[in-house]
């Protein structure tokens, strides 16, 4: 089957064309419930739905049959992160938020809400969010600075009973391992022979370290602006210390020059900038994702002279990288197993699931589904509804 965009976008929207599609926002509210007549004002409304309310208040477990709330996903950000645009705040992050909430109606099938709040205190966004917990049924964390993201995660997955994710870093590590699984394919390649080598160690960075080494991979060497880190390197944050631990493992010191010396793979995910000599200098029948958006860290036409398969963050070159084909699905299918919380089982399910649909149609520039492809959605949501109850958060 093949996808629906199986070729890139080539035609890039007018000034004019984009703003006029945010007039009035993205989103609206609709009702599944008719009002056409009294009577059905009378069940709908008052006073039929005090009926409803009351047998809540006696078993408050009936919410989830009678309101939307069980599979209502709160998109909460704080803007200070905003892809390609940095710290710009809550409202003007609001665009993305309401784009977010689109994309969860249209590949999972879920009602979502985007919540944006004028704070940037995790303590305070944890509080906002157990007080509004009965609202909803799961929530996606968007767009939150590093290395904030990491202990905002943890807190509001502490105190929560339902499914939370930074998407920034889980669905972007999620894809990456997807479009590995599949460039290996092509390429005849075994994750557990490769070097990675990781541009970025911020949300993104971090969490494709963790599911690559999840994953079984060979090897990852993670970079940020000082240079690769290594263990008793000074001023690491507890995240990046937790990794020296477990990365590098050649002991490599410097910087990228040296990190991509020899390795398999790069994967980018900073504004870095990567010249084509260092690209060249990796190993043979090299992989390159070059991710950041929008402007990859080396430009794929460069990354072809040399890699054999190059992947971006973009629609307008093959193999886009992109979020929407994991957390659609990954959210759909833990509220269909009723999950309390999101596993790194489910996430790794979840690459698997998106690779398989791929795989009938494997090529050095389609090592991943279109973001538009039906299948990927439904397939996602059961693979990652089966990992919840193997992990035992059913």
């Amino acid at each position: 089957m093949t996808a629906l965009n199986e070729n890139p976008v080539t035609t890039q929207p007018t000034d004019d064309e984009i703003f006029d599609a945010h007039v009035g926002g993205k989103l609206s509210l609709g009702v599944t419930a008719s009002l056409a007549d009294p009577r059905a004002l009378s069940i709908a409304y008052t006073p039929g739905v005090a009926k409803v309310s009351s047998a809540i208040a006696q078993d408050p477990s009936l919410a989830a049959k009678y309101t939307w709330a069980h599979r209502l996903v709160a998109v909460v950000s704080d803007g200070t992160a905003v892809l390609g645009l940095g710290d710009i705040g809550a409202a003007a992050s609001l665009p993305v938020m309401e784009g977010k909430s689109a994309l969860f109606k249209t590949f999972g099938g879920l009602d979502s809400i985007p919540l944006v709040l004028n704070t940037t205190d995790v303590d305070e966004i944890v509080e906002t969010l157990v007080r509004l917990r009965p609202s909803f049924g799961a929530v996606n964390l968007e767009d939150i600075s590093a290395p904030r993201c990491f202990e905002l995660e943890a807190k509001v997955i502490e105190a929560l009973d339902c499914p939370v994710m930074h998407d920034d870093q889980h669905g972007t590590a999620v894809v990456a391992l997807a479009a590995l699984r599949g460039a290996n394919t092509v390429l005849g390649k075994d994750i557990a022979n490769q070097r990675v080598v990781v541009s970025g160690a911020g949300a993104a960075g971090i969490a494709c370290a963790k599911i690559l080494l999840a994953a079984g991979i060979g090897e990852v060497t993670l970079v940020d602006s000082r240079g690769i880190i290594h263990a008793g390197r000074d001023g690491l944050n507890p995240v990046k210390e937790q990794l020296a631990a477990v990365t590098n493992g050649s002991g490599l010191r410097g910087g990228i020059a040296e990190a991509l010396r020899g390795a398999d793979i790069f994967l980018g995910v900073s504004s870095s900038q990567v010249g084509e000599d260092l690209i060249a200098s990796m190993a043979s029948n090299s992989i390159v994702f070059a991710l950041s958006n929008p402007h990859p860290e080396v430009h794929p036409d460069v990354a072809n002279r040399h890699a054999a398969v190059v992947a971006t963050g973009r629609s307008d070159f093959p193999n886009q990288i992109n979020n929407v084909l994991a957390f659609p699905g990954i959210f759909r299918g833990a509220l269909d197993a009723g999950a309390r919380r999101i596993t790194e089982g489910m996430k790794l399910a979840a690459a698997d699931a998106i690779a398989a649909v791929a795989s009938d149609d494997l090529a050095a520039d389609r090592i991943v589904p279109s973001a538009l492809d039906p299948r990927v959605g439904p397939e996602v949501a059961a693979a990652v509804a089966a990992a919840a109850r193997v992990d035992g958060v059913a």
